[in-house]
């Protein structure tokens, strides 16, 4: 079953468009996990390896942290990649969050 919840979880990171944030909690209550956004944190801790590309910088915590940021290459690689996509990241944490939070409760009507 974690394997399947996994895959769901990188179909929905796919959909993020590029200068967009979710949250693992947003990408959880889609999926109808509500209580399950660790279980998200562990699918994003993952992948890196999986194919087609899961872009994961796109995830933060529900406050626009970059709490999964030591997961990557480098401690700095994913602020690096939200910079590239016009994302402000200050002290760790996505500036304009609300503005640039995506909702795929709300994005991607059910």
């Amino acid at each position: 079953m974690e394997k399947d919840f996994f895959q769901m979880v990188y179909q929905v990171v796919r959909l993020v468009p590029r200068g967009r944030v979710t949250s693992y909690g947003a990408i959880a209550a889609y999926l109808g996990a509500k209580s399950s956004s660790r279980v998200v944190g562990y699918a994003m801790n993952g992948a890196h390896n999986v194919t087609p590309a899961v872009p994961a910088h796109r995830v933060v915590n529900r406050q626009g942290l970059l709490t999964g940021k030591h997961h990557f290459a480098t401690p700095f690689q994913m602020q690096e990649l939200l910079e590239k996509e016009n994302i402000v990241v200050k002290n760790d944490q996505v500036q304009n969050f609300k503005a640039l939070y995506w909702d795929p409760t709300q994005e991607l009507k059910l």
